[in-house]
């Protein structure tokens, strides 16, 4: 009897070293995979950014274009619109901070 009781016990011990083995596998899969999520969204946001630059970059070029042209009322209003755009931001951020 005593034989047997000994050896449920060393069957608890090992099924619990087995249980914390697997939680702690567990745990790291869960990292990774939140990890690779959190670059997945990263990357994305990289190229979101990289669109935005060129198409920036392509509306300055035409801007310069235009304004090498020489026409005056296109500048004039091309002025008008970013400096009532950079009042607009001025505002808004003043109201959020």
């Amino acid at each position: 009897m005593s034989e047997g009781y000994e050896r449920e016990q060393q069957n608890n011990a090992l099924l619990n070293s087995l249980s914390s083995k697997v939680s702690a596998l567990r745990s790291v899969t869960i990292d990774i995979h939140d990890q690779a999520t959190d670059q997945d969204m990263i990357h994305n946001s990289s190229e979101a950014f990289s669109s935005f630059s060129t198409t920036l970059k392509g509306s300055a070029s035409r801007l310069t274009r235009m304004a090498k042209q020489g026409d005056t009322t296109a500048v004039l209003k091309i002025a008008g619109i970013v400096i009532a755009a950079g009042t607009a931001i001025y505002i808004i951020l003043g109201w959020i901070f």
